[in-house]
């Protein structure tokens, strides 16, 4: 028996989201994972999805294009970092 709870008009409840992280968020959130894993290798190739995806034209303004630089920014700054260690101790 169906009781149409989480389906899309069911009862009136609406359903659960499926999503909700954008895309670019979960592959920052990736890239991240792979740096404190020191997989570095997988960090530099998410990062350059990532850099795709926020410098191609985007389809409609996006509001948040310099929040997402900013953040593509800081995350290539971090990877540096974690290849030259011995910068950070100078």
């Amino acid at each position: 028996m169906d009781d149409g709870a989480g389906l899309e008009g069911g009862r009136g409840n609406a359903p659960a989201p499926r999503h909700t992280r954008r895309l670019s968020d979960k592959i920052l959130i990736a890239f991240h994972h792979a740096c404190d894993q020191g997989d570095f290798e997988v960090a530099e190739d998410l990062l350059r999805i990532l850099e795709m995806m926020l410098t191609r034209r985007p389809a409609s303004p996006d509001t948040n294009r310099r929040k997402n630089l900013e953040s593509l920014v800081a995350a290539h700054e971090r990877l540096w970092l974690l290849r030259h260690p011995e910068v950070k101790d100078q």
